[in-house]
């Protein structure tokens, strides 16, 4: 049997359960979109975190190399071993481990990793990893069965390697050689989640970034005309590139080992004549003005720092804060300056925001009216608040704007800490390096009271007047809590973030006392 509702009874029904809804709307909305920002923040830590997995692949072949002698080869900024045609044991003189220990940063120093710049000759023998140059004054030569002559002669410009091979033809044929780089290497990073690690690869003015663990399962091969392949920490990088056209880029796991090689197309060369190879490598800090520096022998180095979505606000950041430190001396106080002079730059617009707020308090009696009045006519309600929001030149979402821009602020200031070389070490109060946790949780408790204490300043006259059933009651007793989730949420990160989130609150809570003097 068919059973018929009244329309006006069901209509009303319909209203008053969508009124329910809506107040309870609010809390629950905001605690959603919050644990789904937290589960994204783990998701993106668990997932950028580096991690090996054990996959059945053929081990890479050991090379003996104890009869090849090892050279040393350095300037002011870097040294390394030469041995054959590999280069490992990158020390860089300007940054230690840690802010305790004193050893230099050491790329392609553990057992196993290495660059090697070589040869695959047509027609002759070329040298192998195995061979044993003759050393005289830097230069490295070499003359096979054939009477092929081969010279080697390695420079370092800042961070820049350049490794130039010279090939005399002293027979009576025609040979070719295809110039080749490799880098092999272990995934042994920790402590990096939130920045992309593992390989870089640059092809035809592309730039692709491959996780360690996306190299487990499968390999990778280009083919380009301009481009460089290799591999990048939180703070460093290691890149090989070949001045040649026609350039085949390849990715591989042999092992525990991840393997990136470039190999260039064959150069031939007629009897009695040379020809001149040159390979490019960096072996360096993910640093900006290095990076700058590097593109006179790589192009498109510069673009390998991971600055993340928001880089076009990351990186002019990251230029400010060092040069402010610059006058400084030091990245605690120029996190400060900078904080409070984008603080003063939003000012004007802190200040209607604020302005907005007290309005809207102001307006809640006559809305809490209108919505007890209203309450079983959703459509007559809304066109009755957008009457007094008129009536009172407000937009509902006035007040939310300074923090709705703070937002890319947040997250291109995150990256800048997370990716800043400099920022690494740096020392301020008690803090011994700005880019991890306070170990002793001072600044986010800090932070936490800021917070709680703005809050409170920003909720004291809405209290008076809100009841305590209504929407905005329910999202005070929500917003308490507040402190409290974030003061858990920036316990573990940079210091430097969580510094400017404090200072960005106290500026805000005497922003807030002027203006309230001022009405």
């Amino acid at each position: 049997m068919v059973q018929y509702m009244d329309r006006n009874s069901g209509f009303a029904q319909w209203n008053a359960n969508k009124n329910a809804t809506a107040k309870k709307s609010t809390f629950g909305g905001f605690m959603w979109w919050f644990l789904i920002f937290i589960g994204i923040w783990w998701l993106l830590g668990t997932w950028m975190a580096p991690k090996t997995t054990d996959v059945p692949v053929e081990n890479a072949p050991v090379v003996d190399l104890s009869s090849v002698p090892a050279t040393t080869i350095e300037n002011d900024d870097v040294s390394a071993q030469v041995r054959g045609l590999r280069i490992s044991n990158i020390a860089l003189k300007d940054f230690t481990v840690s802010a305790s220990d004193s050893t230099p940063v050491t790329l392609l120093g553990t057992d196993g990793a290495y660059a090697e710049f070589g040869l695959l000759a047509n027609g002759t023998t070329a040298p192998t990893a195995t061979t044993v140059w003759n050393n005289k004054d830097g230069v490295f030569t070499w003359r096979n069965s054939d009477g092929v002559a081969f010279s080697r002669k390695i420079t370092i410009d800042n961070y820049m390697i350049v490794v130039t091979d010279t090939v005399q033809n002293n027979t009576k044929r025609d040979i070719s050689v295809a110039p080749y780089g490799r880098i092999v290497r272990a995934n042994d990073v920790s402590n990096s989640a939130g920045v992309s690690t593992g390989a870089i690869v640059y092809e035809n003015d592309d730039l692709e970034r491959i996780d360690w663990r996306k190299m487990d399962k499968r390999s990778y091969a280009y083919t380009t005309t301009n481009g460089f392949i290799g591999f990048a920490d939180q703070y460093w990088e290691t890149i090989v590139a070949l001045n040649n056209l026609d350039q085949t880029m390849t990715l591989k796991k042999s092992g525990a080992d991840y393997d990136a090689n470039v190999l260039a197309g064959a150069v031939s060369i007629a009897p009695g004549g040379t020809a001149d190879i040159v390979y490019n490598m960096y072996a360096g800090p993910l640093e900006q003005g290095a990076l700058d520096i590097a593109t006179k022998y790589i192009a498109g180095i510069d673009d390998t720092v991971d600055y993340g979505w928001f880089g076009f606000l990351a990186r002019p950041m990251l230029w400010f804060i060092n040069t402010l430190n610059a006058l400084v001396m030091n990245y605690g106080v120029a996190i400060i300056l900078m904080t409070l002079i984008l603080r003063m730059l939003m000012w004007k617009l802190t200040r209607k925001s604020y302005a907005s707020m007290i309005a809207m308090q102001k307006m809640q009696p006559e809305l809490q009216r209108i919505q007890k009045l209203y309450a079983n006519d959703k459509m007559r309600l809304q066109m009755e608040m957008m009457k007094v929001y008129q009536t009172h030149k407000m937009s509902p979402m006035s007040g939310c704007l300074p923090m709705l821009i703070q937002i890319p602020i947040f997250f291109a200031l995150y990256k800048a800490l997370l990716v800043s070389v400099q920022m690494r070490s740096a020392h301020f109060l008690w803090i011994k390096d700005l880019a991890t946790m306070d170990p002793y949780f001072i600044l986010p408790i800090l932070m936490g009271a800021t917070m709680w204490l703005q809050q409170y300043l920003q909720s004291a006259q809405k209290a008076k007047s809100a009841d305590k059933n209504d929407i905005a009651a329910q999202t005070q007793r929500m917003m308490r809590w507040m402190p409290i989730l974030f003061t858990i949420m920036f316990a573990w990160m940079p210091a430097g973030l969580v510094l400017y989130w404090t200072v960005s609150n106290i500026f805000g809570i005497v922003q807030m006392y002027i203006i309230k003097r001022q009405k």
